[in-house]
């Protein structure tokens, strides 16, 4: 027997193990430090394009001040445009920059996979060498030639071999759950990436878009002032026949509103990242607005296209666009929520739809983009809310279109609520 030569041995094969692992790492450690300054790279190029967009968006909050005119019009297409090329930009960037880290992440997967592959092998190794050890005679060894001071470096040897395997399993077992964060980390980048490129194709969409309508109002007023105004006017009649052919006709729907089987204040989520609003809903008169008189819903400012997400748990029941029909009186582009709680939303004057009817939407997903489509001033978010047992989508034939049937949510009077008391506070 020669226990002590085969200590050597192994001794020998962990050094190489060593010496194998150290390339790897080095090389590792090489390849995260480029890609880190390439990620820096982007995170730089971000910012700035970034504080690009913060010059176009007080461009445009300063333009909505001013009186609406062809210029301000066209000036305003132009600076959202500009705004949303370089969204896109944005985009781009910060989908590069989540490629670079999960390539990142797989270096790391790699090099901890390589890791853990060559502490099995040593601990295999370890066991083995130790095992072989205690099988052998301890009366033979004791008889043999060698003299108790190597035997007893043997024993010392193969208890240090155990506390070496010992430590070795531990670091493994810490390896191994940094290698499941490392995943983690690397599923939740794919699924940023994921959603990255879905906002870029709808910006892209948006753009094209955007140069439609600058090309449609050029053509409308012949690029003339005066022709702006007289649309503007035309429009505006219109929008106030509609809005009173609706409430005559929603003023003859019965419905009897038990507040008992309305959901508590605050339930909702807000649609938007953030929140200014511009016109309440209704008039106050009493403890809470109603619809008594004055708007449909609340007004939410967004000067340029921003992601639009469901308040709460439901089920779009409905989208349409009333321009197709009727430019310019009504919603515009809009969507129908039902929720899961008793109430139901339309959003309305949308630049982009996202959801199909019957789809099933959560709290918090996008559902489409604020726009400036329908009868406005300006580009916002409208929300109007409703008890969900006395809102559907239906058709109303319209005068102030002769010929024209708009489709919409249609509720009675006193089913529409408050946006405002179900949402959080602000």
């Amino acid at each position: 027997m020669k226990p002590y030569p085969a200590c050597k041995k192994q001794f020998n094969i962990l050094v190489l193990i060593i010496l194998l692992i150290i390339p790897i790492g080095f090389s590792y450690a090489e390849t995260a430090e480029e890609l880190q300054t390439k990620i820096s790279q982007k995170d730089s190029d971000i910012a700035k394009l970034e504080e690009e967009i913060k010059t176009y968006q007080a461009e445009l909050d300063n333009l909505g001040e001013q009186k609406s005119s062809l210029s301000s019009a066209i000036k305003q297409l132009d600076l959202t445009r500009k705004k949303l090329v370089t969204d896109i930009a944005v985009t781009q960037k910060k989908i590069d920059k989540t490629n670079l880290k999960i390539q990142s992440l797989s270096f790391d997967i790699k090099s901890k996979q390589s890791i853990i592959t060559n502490n099995i092998e040593s601990i295999k190794l370890e066991i083995r060498k130790t095992n072989e050890f205690e099988l052998e005679n301890i009366l033979e060894t004791i008889l043999s030639e060698n003299d108790f001071t190597t035997i007893w470096n043997d024993i010392d040897n193969i208890v240090s071999l155990r506390e070496k395997i010992r430590k070795e399993i531990v670091k493994l077992k810490e390896i191994k759950g940094e290698l499941e964060d490392t995943r983690k980390e690397t599923v939740g980048a794919k699924n940023e990436l994921v959603a990255l490129k879905s906002r870029l194709s709808d910006q892209q969409k948006i753009v094209v878009q955007n140069t439609n309508e600058k090309n449609k109002l050029l053509k409308e007023t012949k690029n003339n002032e005066a022709n702006y105004q007289k649309l503007l006017k035309t429009q505006l009649a219109k929008k106030e026949a509609f809005e009173k052919e609706l409430r005559d006709y929603e003023s003859q729907l019965k419905f009897i509103l038990d507040p008992a089987q309305l959901p508590d204040s605050g339930i909702l989520s807000w649609p938007l990242d953030k929140i200014f609003v511009t016109q309440e809903f209704g008039a106050k008169t009493g403890p809470h607005r109603t619809y008594t008189s004055g708007h449909s819903g609340t007004d939410f400012r967004a000067k340029t296209p921003l992601p639009v997400k469901a308040m709460a748990d439901g089920v779009v029941k409905g989208v349409g666009n009333t321009d197709s029909n009727c430019s310019g009186v009504s919603f515009g582009k809009w969507i129908f929520i039902e929720y899961n709680n008793g109430l139901s939303s339309a959003y309305g004057h949308l630049s982009l739809i996202k959801v199909k009817e019957g789809q099933k939407v959560s709290r918090g997903e996008v559902v489409g983009y604020t726009g400036g489509t329908g009868r406005v001033t300006g580009p916002h978010l409208h929300v109007s809310l409703y008890v969900s047992g006395a809102v559907s989508v239906s058709t109303v034939p319209s005068k102030s279109c002769p010929g024209r049937v708009l489709k919409q949510p249609i509720a009675a009077i006193n089913a529409y609520l408050d946006p405002m008391y179900y949402l959080p506070r602000l």
